[in-house]
């Protein structure tokens, strides 16, 4: 599970909100009139954000996302049609028109936390960290138990290398949420970065025993025990990450998860042995391989 994730997994809450409306029915035959009344676009409006949902569920962004422009427009006033079309911008990478549907969505309902929690993700996509961890408290102040806010929060932070405000909220996600590793994973980077090898390993076996098969720590430690000497041992598991995950091979995308400097620099001397390459070379001729989805 990728550390610093598209605002998606947000947005995957409106599926919940849209089908609590209801089921929606056909459009029936007005006799003697061709004028649809308020109500009747408004339905329509609802039952285009529903096929927009499950389109985007398939990943057909663009289809999905006509249909919500659509949706927005015959239904002004539904929120859930706006937070749906702001993800799909988002997921397009068109973070403007994104951002400008959540403050739409926002304007509607102002108390719903899921569209602050979004525009938090969708400013830390656009580097506007300071601007990121100002929506997500927003949000936390509506609904402060959520982990995976409190993680993005954290994030933020990270980026801004506030590193004690970084870990504090690492540690309310995780206070929240037991089996949030993730959040276990980022103190591990940090420690790493500050120098506390020994830390960082220990929040990094902490995270695999939640997440077994989680490429992530299991690359991390490899790197750090390659580094200090345990060569062998950091190369098989240097092996066991790659044949999990072979994206974390990719030093841009360690970047996009938040490796700092120190870590990334170590980590390219395990992946530059032969071995690793062989590894990683073997595991990429395979053209059935599935990964998990950033």
């Amino acid at each position: 599970m990728p550390t610093n994730r598209k605002p998606w997994f947000y947005f995957l809450l409106i599926f919940g909100m849209l089908s609590a409306a209801g089921p929606v029915s056909g459009q029936a035959l007005v006799p003697h009139t061709l004028q649809l009344d308020s109500a009747q676009l408004e339905q329509q409006g609802v039952s285009l954000a529903q096929e927009a949902a499950q389109l985007a569920q398939f990943q057909q962004y663009e289809v999905a996302l006509s249909r919500a422009r659509l949706a927005t427009q015959l239904a002004p006033k539904n929120y859930q049609a706006w937070f749906l079309l702001g993800g799909l911008y988002l997921q397009t990478n068109e973070a403007d028109k994104g951002i400008a549907a959540l403050k739409q969505a926002r304007s509607l309902k102002p108390d719903e936390p899921a569209i602050l929690f979004a525009m938090g993700s969708a400013y830390f996509q656009q580097q506007k960290y300071s601007d990121a961890i100002a929506s997500l408290q927003e949000g936390l102040k509506l609904k402060p138990n959520a982990p995976e806010a409190l993680f993005d929060l954290g994030n933020a932070y990270y980026r801004l290398k506030k590193f004690p405000d970084a870990i504090a909220q690492y540690q309310k996600a995780v206070a929240t949420d037991g089996k949030f590793w993730p959040a276990i994973n980022n103190v591990g980077l940090i420690k790493y970065e500050q120098g506390d090898v020994e830390g960082a390993i220990k929040q990094w076996q902490a995270a695999l025993a939640i997440e077994k098969d989680a490429a992530e720590p299991t690359l991390a430690i490899a790197a750090a025990l390659y580094t200090k000497g345990d060569r062998e041992q950091g190369l098989a598991m240097g092996e066991a990450a790659i044949r999990k995950d072979d994206r974390y091979a990719d030093v841009e995308f360690l970047k996009y998860n938040l490796w700092g400097d120190r870590l990334l620099k170590d980590t390219q001397k395990l992946l530059e042995t032969p071995r690793i390459k062989a590894t990683l070379a073997q595991t990429q001729s395979q053209p059935d391989r599935t990964q998990s989805a950033p």
